[in-house]
Parts: C-alpha cells; sequence; structure tokens
C-alpha cells in the first residue's frame, strides 16, 4: 500500500458534513428520510433557513432564506427547531470516530475535519480509507458526507465541495490547470467577496490569473494575504494537520457506545462513571475546569438523542462532582428505555488558574480556611502522582471501588473518547 503515498509529500482528506444541521435531524428522527426538511431557529413565520437537506434543496430552498418564502416553493416542508446541543455532540462523537482512523485529526468547523492519512498506509489506499470513512459515518452516525483528497489542506478542501453529496474527490497539483484555474477567484478556498473585488480591481478574475499575478501588485492591493492567497492558487500549502488547533476548550467531554445495550440503572450509573473519570482526568490534564455539565443519551430502539445540561455553581474538574451531577441529569431525563450511548462533557471551560469559586455568603470565611489548609496537600499529592504515577497515592473511597468493581459482572462496554 505504501506505493500508494507520496515519498515526500502528504495525503490529507478533507471531511465535509453534507447539510449537516438537516442530516443530524434526520439521523435523530429517521422518518424524515426522503422528506425535504429545515432547520430554523426560529420556526414562526418570520424565521429563516439555516440549513437545507438537499430534498429541500430540490425546490430552490437555500439557506438564509425566510420561512414563508420556503414554505411557499414546498408546501409539504417540515422545519425544524435548531437543537445546537446535539449537532455539537453529534460532531464531537464523528471527530473522536475520525481520531480512530488518524490521530492526526484537525477539526475545521462543527461540521469539517482534516485529516493527515500519510502514515496510515496500512489502512489501505487513500482512496480505500476515504470510502471507509464515508461509509462507516454514514452506518454509524446516519450523517453523509463528502471528502476531498489531496496533498495539502487548500486542495483537499475545494476537492470535498466539487461532489456533493457522498461524494469522493481527488485532486491532484497536476490537476489545477484543467481544474481549478478556470474558476473565478471567488471561488478559491479563502478569498471572500471584499478580496476577491480587490483582485477584480487590478485585473485579476480567475484563480489562474492570481496564479501568476505579479508579486508587488498584490502586495501592494493585498499584503501578506496577496502572496498566501497566490501559493494555494498554485496548490502551495504547507499548513500542517494540527489535532490540537481547534481546541481552544470551549468543551471537553467523551462518549461510551455500549457493545451490549441496556435499560439496567446499575449498569448505565457504572458507565457514566467511567466517563467522569475519562473527563475529569483530561480536564486535570489540561488545568482547565468546566462551568456547565452535559450529558447525551440515545437509546437503541429509535437512535432517538437528547442533550440535557445544567449550570454548576462553581466550574469543577472534580470526577465525583462530575459524577454526582452527571447522573442528576441522568434520572431526571431518561426515559427507561434501552440506552445505546453516554455521554458526559464540560462546556464553558476556562483555565484552573483563572477559575474564582461563587462564595456562600454565610460561609465564605470556612471555605477559604478549608482551602488554605487543603492547598500544599493537594499540590503533594499532584507532585507525587505525576513523578511515580496514578496509583502511587489513591484514597480510600477508589480501594473500595476496586473491590466493588471486582465483584461485577455482565458490564462490557467501549469508551470511544480513549
Amino acid at each position: 500500500m505504501k506505493s500508494h503515498y507520496p515519498k515526500n509529500g502528504r495525503v490529507i482528506l478533507h471531511i465535509d458534513c453534507n447539510a449537516y444541521f438537516a442530516s443530524v435531524e434526520i439521523a435523530n428522527e429517521p422518518s424524515l428520510e426522503g422528506k425535504p426538511v429545515v432547520v430554523s431557529g426560529n420556526v414562526k413565520r418570520n424565521g429563516m433557513v439555516i440549513a437545507a437537506n438537499y430534498v429541500a434543496r430540490g425546490f430552490g430552498i437555500s439557506t438564509t432564506m425566510p420561512l414563508w418564502e420556503a414554505k411557499q416553493k414546498c408546501p409539504n416542508l417540515i422545519v425544524r427547531q435548531s437543537q445546537f446541543d446535539l449537532y455539537r455532540e453529534t460532531s464531537s462523537e464523528i471527530f473522536q470516530y475520525l481520531t480512530s482512523i488518524s490521530p492526526l485529526t484537525e477539526p475545521a468547523s462543527i461540521d469539517e475535519a482534516y485529516l493527515d492519512i500519510t502514515d496510515a498506509w496500512e489502512l489501505g489506499t487513500p482512496m480505500e480509507i476515504a470510502e471507509r470513512i464515508r461509509t462507516e459515518i454514514l452506518e454509524r452516525f446516519k450523517i453523509p458526507v463528502s471528502i476531498g483528497i489531496s496533498t495539502c489542506k487548500v486542495l483537499s478542501k475545494m476537492a470535498s465541495d466539487m461532489q456533493k453529496p457522498l461524494g469522493i474527490t481527488v485532486l491532484r497539483k497536476r490537476d489545477l490547470p484543467s481544474v481549478i484555474w478556470p474558476l473565478p477567484v471567488n471561488e478559491l478556498h479563502g478569498c471572500g467577496k471584499k478580496t476577491s473585488e480587490k483582485m477584480n480591481s487590478i485585473g485579476i478574475y480567475t484563480i489562474q490569473d492570481l496564479a501568476k499575478a505579479d508579486d508587488y501588485k498584490l502586495k501592494t492591493t493585498l499584503g501578506k494575504n496577496g502572496s498566501l492567497l497566490k501559493n494555494w492558487a498554485n496548490g502551495v500549502d504547507e499548513r500542517p494537520v494540527d489535532k490540537d488547533a481547534a481546541y481552544d476548550y470551549k468543551s471537553i467531554g467523551n462518549t461510551t457506545t455500549l457493545e451490549k445495550h441496556s435499560s439496567e440503572e446499575i449498569t448505565l450509573v457504572e458507565v457514566l462513571e467511567r466517563l467522569s473519570k475519562s473527563v475529569s482526568k483530561r480536564l486535570s490534564n489540561k488545568r482547565v475546569v468546566g462551568g456547565t455539565i452535559q450529558i447525551t443519551i440515545r437509546y437503541a430502539e429509535d437512535f432517538k438523542t437528547i442533550t440535557r445540561s445544567r449550570k454548576l455553581t462553581n466550574p469543577t474538574s472534580d470526577q465525583k462532582e462530575i459524577l454526582h451531577y452527571a447522573i442528576l441529569l441522568f434520572r431526571k431525563n431518561w426515559s427507561g428505555d434501552v440506552v445505546r450511548l453516554l455521554g458526559i462533557s464540560l462546556h464553558q471551560i476556562e483555565q484552573q488558574k483563572d477559575s474564582t469559586k461563587q462564595l456562600d455568603l454565610f460561609s465564605f470565611e470556612e471555605d477559604a480556611v478549608k482551602y488554605e489548609k487543603k492547598e500544599p496537600l493537594t499540590k503533594a499529592i499532584a507532585s507525587l502522582k505525576e513523578k511515580f504515577g496514578d496509583q502511587t497515592i489513591r484514597t480510600g473511597y477508589d480501594l473500595l471501588d476496586n473491590q466493588r468493581k471486582d465483584f461485577k459482572t455482565g458490564f462490557n462496554a467501549t469508551d470511544s473518547g480513549n
């Protein structure tokens, strides 16, 4: 398989979820499949379309169109209220899946990601890997994706736009003169309306014009951005796929798909316990805390997914606190039906050092004294664990917890975040 990969270059995929918000709604409600569906932040007549599936687009419906106009074009149009928590959670699950293909996965937006598969040749040819990703995302998450394959980010991004939905496009550097250069300059990724207007003012109308443009003219008109865009027009883009680039810690979480679906509360609470430990460890490793906790429940029978959240009194990374609130949310919102997936995530992430506890008016002095006494011990334990490992010092709770787990039977789950 290695012969299908360049000796010195890279192979980068761009994965683009098609009609993402609408696709998530359909995945969450399979009876909508094949029907015209749009998503709106305001489902009243004066609302606006923020996403439309391809069936709806066939009636001439597009994003930013007023709902009243969309309904005139398609009287049978189905309108769904936006559920951004669900879209974020589904996005997180898809990105976690992509990291199983390549750890060099960079989310570019809620519905797009880059993958560097240069070292993933053992999984097959680039086309075989792309086909596998397309198939598995559709089967697992019911979300259609289009994929671009190229040697750099900008070309793979442009390639993924060429065949939608569910298309796979290979774009090589040698294809530029025939495929990319004839396009209007505003179709180059990264070239917005104002930038293209500035280019038009100096005689640059096509991507080929830009690829061959005078450097001095470009710099005078666009500054440093001019040489960057000229490089992109020539298929030169040195940006690496950076797995940490998009992680400004807006949220940190884990999801688990149960290999054996369950409606046993004790089993499901054990899954939440495992997830809370995983999330707590990730928060602690990054030295951050979260101010809002969210749980995700996906049911086995109809794949219906719900997300519920609550704001915490104080931001936390503590495993016991995370578990406590996760169980509260779960018990309040679980229907009792068979569950196939659970997730916990913390949102409103901030640096631990920047976090301030909201002290109670009547107990702030007691809290301050407790913190002052506990801080040296906490630091000493953290230092020992960092030097000698997590098992160096354990609480009595942890030891009892391990003994209890020795007697567990019948539990088997896969944590997709590990």
